[in-house]
């Protein structure tokens, strides 16, 4: 029997990608667990420590979600998704991660069904953990307001006041993408949420760089 007709057609893995050390808490590149934390709250589930991951689970209309915040560093999340996919016998098309993304603006996220990892490590290293990039993403808008050379104190900042107001409620959407995934499927998730405007930041203009 081919293995991914073993697969739990039922069962759907969501993670959420970030740094688990403290001092990144709150900070753009913590994104996907933002989301994630959002969508156990809305399903009444706890996050415990498992092997290389905080885990939560919950059943929604029928459909086991097992949610996944890797407590390896971002650059080796995939490490955690390929053993929680095997542990959970998830197909690949049946875990959505969720992440960061510079390219998309703030308060704005975009659901992609495959594709390759552009400058996330997080996502180039699920791709070479897997042998492929055929898995759905939901890519969050953190923009791209800094000066050349500073990307990476921006990933690894915290929104500001006024982003927060656009960032709270995107959170609240994208946990809510989430469990339409695991119930409409991918498809009409993507038709819903992809063409919905949830944001219309203005044009945000690169910060000086430092003398």
């Amino acid at each position: 029997m081919r293995r991914d007709k073993l697969m739990n057609d039922k069962k759907y893995l969501i993670v959420g990608l970030g740094n688990a050390e403290q001092q990144y808490a709150g900070t753009r590149h913590n994104y996907g667990f933002e989301v994630v934390n959002a969508l156990a709250k809305k399903l009444g589930a706890e996050f415990k420590s498992d092997r290389l991951a905080y885990v939560a689970r919950a059943m929604y209309k029928g459909r086991t979600l097992v949610m996944l915040m890797p407590t390896t560093y971002m650059n080796l999340s995939g490490k955690a998704v390929k053993h929680w996919l095997n542990a959970e016998e998830v197909a690949p098309d049946h875990c959505l991660v969720v992440c960061d993304d510079l390219d998309l603006p703030v308060g704005a996220f975009k659901i992609k069904p495959k594709g390759g990892g552009g400058s996330h490590n997080g996502l180039n290293n699920i791709i070479e953990m897997l042998g492929h990039g055929n898995f759905p993403r939901l890519r969050c808008g953190i923009g791209k307001n800094f000066a050349q050379g500073y990307q990476i104190e921006y990933v690894l900042g915290r929104f500001d006041s006024a982003e927060l107001k656009l960032v709270e409620p995107c959170i609240e959407k994208a946990a809510e993408a989430c469990l339409s995934f695991a119930t409409a499927g991918l498809q009409r998730t993507m038709n819903q949420f992809n063409t919905e405007q949830r944001a219309n930041p203005e044009k945000e203009e690169p910060k000086e760089k430092p003398q």
